[in-house]
Formats: C-alpha cells, structure tokens, sequence
C-alpha cells in the first residue's frame, strides 16, 4: 500500500458498493487491510475541508487483519465482513474511543462495552473505522446551534459546496457522501437521519423505533430515538439495516424486531417494487415552504414514480401541521434520559447529569457556548421524573396527531401503501409515531445542492420502502460524487 490516493490508484473505491468491495475481496485483489487503509487515507486527505470525522478506531487494522485471516479460513460472516463503518459520536464502543456526543464535557469519556448495535456489526464482521462529528447533543443544546457544529469538533461542511449539511447525524452523511466509508449510522429523533441524508445525497432509513436496539447510545427521548444507516445506495444502506435489526432484552420497544428475521434483503432490491402500489402526496404539509425550483423537482420525481407503475393519490390531507406536534416530548425526556445514561457510566466520567454539563459549560463558556445553551437549561428545569401533567398531554397527544389522525388514517382512507414528501418534509409525524421512512436521492438543483425524495410508511414497513426506493434510485440514478 505505497500509492497515494491523488494518483489515480485507486479512483474504483469512489463511489464503490458493498457487493463490488466484497467480490474483490473473494477473488483475493482486495484485503480488508487494503481496503482500511484506503478510507483512512481518503479521511486524511479529505476531511481538512469537510470536518465529518472525530476520530479513527486505534483498533481498525487489527480487526481488519482478523478478519482477512478468517476470510482466508473460508469463513465470511457476512455481506459486511471486513467492510469499514462509521459511527455517530454517541453511541458506546468498549474500544479506544471516546463517546461524546460532540460535547467537549464529554471529550474524556470511554464507554465500558459496545452499545448492543455496535455488537451487531462486530458480529457481522465489520470494521469500526471511527467516530463521526455531530451536531451537539442531538440539536438539542440550543435554538441557534447551526447544523453540524459542536465544541468538541468544530464545524460538519457539506462535501457539495456552501449548502446546510443537515444535522444532527451530520459528519455520517458527510463522511459518507464523500466517499470516506462504505457506510455509517446515525441516529433520528425527529429528521436527524432524514435531513442530513437528504441535503448529501444520500439513502437513509429511519427505521421504526423497536426495529434496532437504543441500547448503548447517548439518548434524547425514551419514545423517538432510532439508530439507522445512511449509504450511498439502497442496497447498502438495505444490508447494513437487515444485520442491525433484531430483538435486545435490554430495549423492550425491540420486542417485535423478530419480524425481520430471515429477510433477504438483497431480494426486496426489486426494479418493479412500485408496480401497482398507491403512493400518497400531502401537499398541504410542504407546499408552501418550498422553493419553486424544488416543486418543479418534485414533480418531476411524481413523475418518475407513476412511469415505475405506481398510483399517485394527490392533495391528501392528513389533518395536522407538523408544527402542531411540537417538542415538548422531548424536553421532558431528554433530561431522564440523559441523566439515566450518564449515571451509568464509567466511576472516571466525572459528567454524572445534565446539571454537570450545564456548568462545565458555563466554566468554559469561550469554548462551549458559541450558540449558548438555552435548550439544555430548559430542559434541567424539568423534574426529570416524567411526572408532570404537561407532558403526558403532549406524549398522548403526539401519538395521537402523528400516528392515528394523520398516518394511520391516511394510510387507510386513502388506501395508499406509502406516503412520499420532498427532502425531509413530514419527517415530524414518523418521528412522532415512531414509523419508518427512507430518504433517496433524486436530482439536484442549479447550485448543485442534493435534492431527495422521502417515502413513509406503517410500522415495521421498511422491507417495502426499501423496495420503492430501490426501484426509483435505479430509474433515477440521481447520486453523483460532491
């Protein structure tokens, strides 16, 4: 491994799938090792401009030596064996880096085991290659936070120029999209896997909360947390989802994940996927907050979905305004959730609660508190008990506006099999209800800024989602490298 990478050695990764990385690999052209060094040179030549990267696993070369070897034995483990992923920087890795969150009050904290998804891929045979930058603590620190920014790493670009990069699960798109891993994972409370996939061209699920285990990731909300994947193609980001989903005994909401078992995802990848199936248009939702160039490229992906065979059923109302649902779930959650987490870690984590984070903070204002903190100090006014009237009112309600008046009845009055929304619109009402929704690209506009389309679905639909993702991105083949 003496090329660089400006030298043209080795333009085949840009833009490479997990099935072309894998046949190289099985025909012996190709090692794990190689192919970690690869990205871990791509990072290092890259990221100076686009800050998506936190740090790399200390550990990489050595799993990827591991896993060359059983490779050799004659084991693959799977479709993701000796494949580098990336990971947000706030989920648990028992290894040699840190879990922060983005936040400097967190630069010091090493988790004491994976967190049950990190398990998962371990398992699979993939190489933890990092950490990604985030916006700090989920976008949830302040009013002002600019996306993508945080203490600990400075500021996510967007790899396709002057353009938001989405947030909070920023530095996985960038990373990704710029072809600094094959894959990684992010996390969505409300959009955070959606909006950033959508502004970097990427393919993202959000999977139905249950479907992936929380266990082992810095939480915002016990009711709309769900880690998920975001690739450069539905098929990958398809393989990468099928190993993480299953059950933990640790997270009940997982309890029905078992669904998913015995799914071959490589087979829903399906061309015809949309034949016959009646896709839902909510106009009211977003029509008046986009642009005039954005309406026009989202007609243009109507159009593209009914050449696929597919039934638009326009102008569906769904009866509320994602306005209407609020956060105030997620003030009241976030601190006994965060709280219950940091209690939990490691005696040489000094942060035990949220009141901690708040005055380190405060003792290192210049560094920390660039967009303040206004969200962190309204949430630490909570009791942190979830015992106040005001937020089982907006727990109930939400669920109720999101999931039976908006979703559950659209999906059955209008008898339509999915809904679909221009970049990340309607992302609110399936963080609400905890349904899934996938992101995938579909053109781009004058200034070169990524233009996506999102679909949504029922609970534990991803299997069919992905499917009329994959159908569209192969009519579209919109994705292009920034």
């Amino acid at each position: 491994m003496n090329g660089r990478l400006e030298d043209g050695q080795y333009e085949w990764l840009e833009e490479a799938t997990i099935r072309q990385m894998q046949e190289r690999m099985s025909s012996g052209s190709l090692t794990s090792v190689e192919l970690t060094v690869m990205y871990m040179k791509a990072i290092s030549a890259k990221d100076r401009n686009i800050n998506a990267v936190l740090e790399l696993n200390p550990q990489a070369l050595q799993i990827a030596r591991s896993l060359d070897a059983e490779r050799r034995g004659g084991v693959v483990r799977s479709l993701l064996h000796g494949i580098p992923v990336l990971l947000k920087d706030n989920m648990d890795t028992g290894d040699g880096m840190h879990t922060s969150c983005g936040s400097l009050a967190m630069k010091n904290h090493y988790a004491a085991e994976d967190a049950f998804l990190v398990k998962k891929l371990r398992e699979a045979g993939a190489v933890i290659l990092g950490k990604t930058n985030m916006t700090e603590w989920a976008n949830f620190m302040s009013d002002r936070m600019r996306n993508g920014w945080s203490s600990r790493g400075g500021q996510v670009n967007n790899p396709y120029g002057l353009f938001d990069v989405g947030g909070s699960s920023s530095g996985a798109a960038a990373a990704v999209a710029a072809n600094m891993a094959a894959v990684s994972i992010g996390t969505e409370t409300s959009g955070s896997i959606i909006n950033p996939s959508a502004q970097n061209a990427l393919v993202g699920i959000k999977p139905t909360v249950g479907a992936i285990s929380r266990n082992g990731i810095i939480p915002l909300s016990f009711t709309q947390d769900t880690p998920g994947p975001l690739a450069r193609t539905v098929e990958d980001a398809a393989i990468t989802f099928g190993l993480m989903a299953g059950y933990d005994e640790t997270d009940p909401v997982t309890r029905e994940a078992d669904r998913f078992d015995g799914i071959d995802w490589l087979s829903i990848c399906d061309a015809s996927s949309l034949k016959g199936k009646r896709i839902g248009i909510a106009r009211p939702i977003f029509i008046r907050e986009i642009s005039t160039e954005r309406k026009e490229k989202f007609e243009e992906a109507l159009y593209r979905l009914e050449s696929l065979g597919a039934e638009l059923v326009d102008n569906i109302d769904l009866g509320t305004m994602e306005d209407d649902l609020g956060y105030d779930v997620l003030l009241y959650e976030f601190k006994a959730a965060l709280n219950e987490y940091l209690g939990k870690t490691p005696a040489t984590n000094p942060i035990r609660t949220l009141s901690d984070i708040i005055q380190f903070n405060k003792e290192h204002a210049e560094e920390t508190l660039q967009f303040g903190q206004v969200m962190l100090e309204k949430v630490d006014r909570t009791s942190g008990t979830l015992t106040e009237p005001e937020y089982i009112e907006a727990l109930l309600r939400n669920r109720h506006l999101a999931g039976e008046l908006a979703l559950d009845r659209a999906f059955d009055e209008y008898k339509i099999d999915a809904l679909v929304f221009p970049q990340d619109h309607g992302c609110s009402f399936s963080a609400a209800a905890g349904y899934p929704a996938i992101t995938v690209p579909s053109s781009f506009t004058e200034e070169g800024e990524p233009f996506c389309i999102t679909l949504c679905g029922k609970a534990y639909s991803e299997s069919e989602l992905i499917g009329y993702a994959y159908a569209f991105e192969q009519s579209a083949k919109a994705r292009r490298k920034p």
